[in-house]
Order: structure tokens, then sequence, then C-alpha cells
């Protein structure tokens, strides 16, 4: 397995700065702790990138502590969010970018979370693909706090074991050790990488690869989205006895402690959720609550009423929203759901068009023909 040693020249080249600077301006985001937005840092872009480029040639570059702000989760707790300052993120994409192959070429099939070309529908597709082969037993696992408690020392030494450029390895341990700017001041980092990194989501999955590599070369069918992830078994025997294998590789062998509420052994009669998706008996699949509450919240915000808007411009933001929803969950067992919703959020739209509270009587006063003549598309069409 070769072991890289020079990455330097490659990382601080102006092209690779410069692509990452504009994968980080399209997926845009918050200013981080200098208060320096996107915008105020493209209007003096050539000043910007040129700083950057001097003081990663001339060793220089210290990174920023993240700022940390809480967003809301679908159970009504809250999930801490690092981010970073703008000029941080360009430097973690241009590192990102290039060591990102390197590792690509030594991780296992088994992980889809994070990777280019790969996504949740393969994840879910591979399950079923285990399940016909007769794995019906499954290992429900969940990291507890996976992305606040990786151990960093550990995390260094699988990123030696194909990179050992010392300066690019400072740099990995700067970001990891940048501390986290709260409204009590600054918290020290000595475990854990910021959730809202660019580079974070590549160090995770260094980090599991460790587990993914142990497991499958066991003989073990594993799936895993980031931190999320599944075993199946052909037996609840097999299934009690990978749990233990399990508790062995992560808690022994990686410092991180399996949630002793939310890990179980269970099966496809029993049911387990995967990734957005309810497995529940043998052979059905459906939306989570989670997942349908979700997607319902955001047809309410789009239409509510007493907004200024022609009905055109609130059907084209609901359109993205429907193919995105559909085309995912449309792997379900979901055409009488689909049919619902799709009644209920042409409700949803007489009503915004009437200006008045929307109930099922409404279908008699706007027919669903004149919704669909302007341009208002149907979960039911993405099942075809």
């Amino acid at each position: 397995m070769r072991t890289y040693y020079t990455l330097k020249d490659k990382i601080v080249d102006k092209w690779n700065l410069h692509s990452a600077a504009q994968n980080v301006f399209a997926n845009q985001g918050s200013a981080g702790i200098d208060n320096q937005s996107i915008e105020e840092f493209e209007d003096n872009y050539k000043q910007n990138m040129r700083e950057i480029h001097r003081q990663l040639k001339e060793e220089r570059y210290e990174p920023s502590p993240v700022l940390r702000v809480f967003i809301p989760k679908g159970d009504g707790r809250q999930r801490p969010l690092g981010i970073p300052t703008v000029k941080d993120r360009i430097v973690q994409e241009a590192v990102r970018r290039i060591i990102e192959p390197i590792f690509e070429k030594i991780f296992c099939d088994c992980s889809y979370g994070f990777r280019k070309g790969r996504s949740t529908i393969e994840a879910i597709q591979k399950i079923e693909e285990h399940q016909q082969q007769g794995y019906n037993w499954v290992v429900d696992a969940d990291i507890k706090g996976y992305f606040d408690n990786i151990d960093q020392e550990l995390l260094m030494e699988f990123v030696t074991q194909r990179i050992n450029d010392g300066w690019v390895l400072r740099i990995l341990k700067s970001w990891l050790t940048a501390g986290v700017m709260t409204e009590q001041g600054l918290e020290k980092t000595p475990l854990g990488t910021p959730q809202g990194g660019v580079i974070s989501p590549l160090l995770a999955n260094i980090y599991l690869h460790q587990f993914d590599k142990e497991m499958t070369e066991r003989g073990y069918r594993v799936v895993r989205y980031a931190d999320d992830f599944v075993v199946l078994a052909k037996s609840s025997r097999k299934a009690k006895r990978t749990l233990e294998v399990i508790k062995e590789i992560t808690e022994k062998k990686l410092n991180l402690k399996l949630h002793p509420e939310k890990t179980v052994v269970t099966n496809f009669g029993k049911g387990f959720v995967f990734l957005g998706y309810e497995f529940i008996a043998w052979r059905y699949k459906r939306p989570r609550k989670k997942a349908l509450k979700k997607f319902k919240d955001k047809i309410r915000k789009i239409t509510r009423r007493q907004q200024p808007f022609p009905v055109e411009m609130i059907i084209s933001k609901l359109n993205p929203v429907i193919r995105g929803w559909g085309n995912y969950f449309g792997m379900g067992n979901v055409k009488i759901l689909f049919e619902r919703l799709d009644e209920w959020i042409r409700m949803r739209l007489r009503a915004f068009m009437e200006g008045k509270k929307a109930h099922y009587n409404q279908n008699r006063r706007i027919p669903s023909a004149l919704l669909k003549q302007k341009g208002l598309q149907s979960l039911l069409t993405t099942l075809s």
C-alpha cells in the first residue's frame, strides 16, 4: 500500500486553491468567527487568495476556532454545528481535493456516506440485496455522539498510514485542535471533529474505515452511511454474536461507545429504521414518520397563505421538493401514501389561491386539471 510523502505542492497549487474557493462559494454558508461572509471575501478575491497562498507556502497558516451554532433536530432537540471561517473552508477544501482520492482507493464497498458517486439509495438497495440472499436479521447500531468523540490521536495514526507528509499532518491536526467559539468563550477540542467543517466527513470516513475493513475481512455484511450503519446476519444467534464483535471493534479499538438504547438486534419482520426508511414486515418499507413530518412542514411553509406571490411562483418552489422526496421514497410501498399526499398538496395550494383555510371540499371549486395546467407536479408521477 503506497504512502504519500510530498503533497504540499499539489495543495498550494493556485489552480487547486481557486477550484476549492469556487466549491466553497457554490455551497454558500454563513460567516465564521471573523464575520466575513462569502460575498465580502469575493469582493476582495485576488488579494484574499494571494494571502492564503502565501500563508500556506510559507507555513504560516493557522486556522481560527469554529463558530458554534445550534440547528433544530426533528425530535425538538438541537444539534451543534461548527462554522469555520471562509478562509479555513477554502483551505480545508483544497486539502480535501488532494487527499480524498488517496483514501478512496482503500475505502470499502460497504461505505456510502459522503463519497462521490455513492448515495443513500444505493445503500438501501444493498440492504435489500443482502435480505434477498437470506440475511434477514439486523444489528441496528448507533454510535453515541460519534463526531464529538473521535479519538484524534487514533485518527492521525490512521491518516499517517497513507499520508506521511508532515506539512499536511500538521494542518489536519491544527483543524482538530483549533477549538470552538461559544457564547461562553473558547472551548478546547481534545476529542472529535467539528461537524460543519469541509474536511470533517472525510476524516469521519477515514476513522470508521478501520471498522469497515475489519468487519468485511471477517465476512460480515455491513451497510454504512457516515456513522449510521446496520450489519445483517442469517439468524438471531449470529446477529447477537455480530453485536459482540461490533462492540469489540468500536469500544476497544476505536474508543467509541454504542448507544445502549438505540443499538438493537432485530429483523425485517420486527422492523427497523435506516436512512429515512422504516422497514416493516419482510418485503415492505415506507418513509419514517419523521421524514413524512419534515416533508409536510416544507409544503406548509411554501404554501402558507397571505403571501404576495402568484401561484406559479409557489408551484415553482413546490416542484423541486415534490420531485426530490418522491424520487427518494419512491422505492418504498408508497402508492396509496403518494395519492393521499398529492391530494393534500393540491388542497394546500387551493387554500393559498383562495386565501382561505385548507379543507377537502375545495376540490370542487378549483379542479386538479387547472393546477396541473399551471405546472404542479405529482408524487405519483415519480413512481412511473
